[in-house]
């Protein structure tokens, strides 16, 4: 019998109490998926699953009855989330699939653990553990995959891939988080298979799920796979050869630097160098604002030629960093200068230049441009440089108008 090791998430404050009101004891509550995968794997436990036999309405009956608040965030598709001590648990109640289209189900909910995990897509995350005893429930080998670090489709694949199309993206994911880099055959040919039933996802969906394996500390391995075998071709054609040769250097200077791993900064290393690519990316997967910005920014170059606190002054340390990081030919030591910096502000306005003789107009602004190049370009001195700055600019200006 396996049984889920004993860990700080399981003795939470509020945990046995909510486990209480849904009848852990009776067997009509168990913790699921990443939960009882990760702990089996002795990793950290954040966000924590449930799952139940009863029906939402009850579900939230009970949590008001125990004074726990209830928050319907997907009463529809049967999910429930509590809230304790401000920690998140959804709870969801069992559920089969009436009827898929790759994007959406349609379920109906059922009191059958095993239809409830004959819907999951891989067999390490159809895995319950009682509450109580810790006691494992696996009705299809996710114990011994897990041991064998084997990402398995339940059943048959195709079939999981057509009732949800983005499993496709999942199952590089979790290859690369939990696999040896060797995929599955059955789920590798029906990946590459179905690579073009992608284009059917949102853009919002597939950007998440493509951004969540680029942030695995090892994705490369499975990304080869993916490029090998055309999967990414449908949504992010531009991602090539070359693309995963940057990626490997980006990785190694992230971890030569002691930078943590940025899921942006590693799409950008898959993109060709070209801000107008990464404005187009970024606009076809939907992303923000202002992670569109971000990519543009990282490939627009010029890391090479200018000082790395300069460089953060004109676009920001994040930016600075990315641009740092992606090109190869740049030392890292520029990365260390920037690790807990602030760039300040000119500490001197158009004012001060007209104080010392500078006839207000449109001189002023271009002087201050000046003032603050030169500030910038000699590392930011102090006032006492920085007034030379601007007496030897405002003169300049003077005898231009002479």
């Amino acid at each position: 019998m396996t049984s889920l090791p004993d860990a700080d998430w399981r003795h939470r404050p509020g945990l046995d109490a909510l486990l209480t009101a849904l009848g852990a004891d009776r067997g009509e509550a168990r913790f699921v998926g990443g939960a009882v995968r990760d702990g089996l794997l002795n990793l950290p436990v954040n966000d924590l699953d449930i799952a139940t036999v009863l029906d939402p309405r009850s579900v939230i009956d009970r949590l008001k009855s125990a004074g726990i608040k209830a928050v319907p965030t997907g009463i529809d598709h049967g999910t429930i989330t509590a809230v304790i001590h401000g920690w998140p648990v959804e709870i969801t109640t069992l559920r089969r699939d009436v009827s898929t289209d790759g994007r959406r189900a349609t379920i109906a909910y059922t009191t059958d653990w095993r239809e409830d995990a004959a819907r999951r897509d891989f067999t390490i995350n159809a895995l319950y553990a009682d509450p109580i005893t810790l006691e494992i429930t696996d009705f299809f080998g996710g114990v011994d995959d897990l041991k064998a670090r084997h990402v398995r489709f339940i059943g048959d694949a195709a079939a999981r891939i057509a009732e949800d199309h983005l499993r496709i993206l999942r199952y590089f994911r979790f290859l690369a988080r939990f696999g040896h880099d060797e995929p599955d055959a059955q789920a590798y040919a029906a990946c590459r298979t179905a690579a073009n039933s992608l284009m059917a996802l949102s853009r919002e969906r597939i950007a998440d799920e493509l951004l969540k394996l680029l942030a695995v500390s090892a994705p490369l391995a499975s990304l080869r796979l993916m490029i090998d075998g055309r999967i990414l071709v449908p949504v992010v054609p531009e991602i090539d050869e070359n693309g995963l040769d940057r990626l490997s250097a980006l990785i190694d200077r992230e971890a030569a630097s002691a930078t943590p791993p940025s899921a942006l900064r590693r799409l950008a290393a898959l993109l060709p160098p070209d801000p107008r690519t990464a404005d187009l990316v970024g606009a076809r997967l939907k992303l923000s604002n202002k992670a569109r910005k971000r990519l543009i920014v990282a490939l627009e170059g010029g890391a090479a030629d200018i000082p790395p606190r300069a460089l953060a002054f004109r676009i920001g340390v994040e930016g600075a960093v990315d641009r740092l990081l992606l090109d190869p030919s740049v030392a890292l030591e520029g990365v260390a200068e920037l690790e807990n910096w602030t760039p300040p502000r000119l500490p001197l306005g158009g004012g001060a230049l007209i104080a010392r003789g500078l006839q207000p107009g449109p001189d002023v602004a271009r002087a201050l441009q000046q003032v603050q190049d030169i500030w910038v370009a000699e590392g930011f001195p102090d006032e006492a440089r920085l007034a030379e700055i601007a007496d030897q600019t405002v003169s300049k200006f003077q005898r231009a108008r002479q």
